[in-house]
């Protein structure tokens, strides 16, 4: 099975990169040179952290190996590693995309996620 590595992404910005072809990042990622991903572990600290509240938000699955060397596993919040990509995320890369809902305490609701 494929490691899983993880995007959560505003809607409408995702399906301008549906449109393009390609996911360059969101304006955060943009300005520190790479694209920011989370582990299965990480995901939902991410979601609370940077994404409270929001709603139309996408989590999009990512077989880390397809990345090649652009991708680096680097110290980040808490002294942990968290995938950075250095480089466009071509789309036939993703697995899967799915609506991360939030739920009626107002966190958002994950599926079960493989690592």
């Amino acid at each position: 099975m494929a490691h899983l590595i993880y995007k959560l992404c505003p809607r409408a910005l995702w399906q301008e990169a549906e449109m393009a072809g390609v996911f360059n990042g969101a304006a955060i990622d943009l300005a520190d040179g790479y694209i920011h991903f989370s582990t299965a572990g990480q995901v939902a600290e991410t979601a609370a952290k940077h994404f409270a509240q929001q709603d139309d938000l996408l989590l999009i699955a990512i077989d880390a190996a397809s990345l090649g060397s652009a991708l680096k596993y680097e110290v980040s919040r808490g002294g942990a590693l968290f995938p950075h990509l250095y480089a466009p995320l071509e789309l036939d890369k993703v697995k899967w995309v799915h609506p991360l809902p939030l739920g009626s305490d107002g966190l958002h609701v994950f599926p079960e996620l493989p690592e």
